[in-house]
């Protein structure tokens, strides 16, 4: 169980940052689609760069926090 809620708070570090900056760098632009569309789009760019990206270098980082604690 600690380790699904561990996933999930990594998740959401990595999710909630993504999604504010996409909409403040797109939000204007898709202002005229369909909620459907925009959430496709939204979903098509965020989840590879969460999977590929984001989780991955979150990943690292802890990683070296916890390298850096050990004596």
């Amino acid at each position: 169980m600690k380790g699904r809620i561990i996933q999930a708070v990594k998740i959401w570090f990595v999710i909630y940052p993504s999604i504010t900056v996409f909409y403040l760098i797109f939000g204007k632009h898709l202002i005229n689609i369909p909620v459907p569309l925009r959430t496709l789009i939204l979903t098509l760019i965020l989840v590879p760069w969460m999977m590929f990206v984001g989780i991955p270098v979150l990943n690292i980082l802890i990683e070296k926090f916890q390298k850096s604690e050990k004596p």
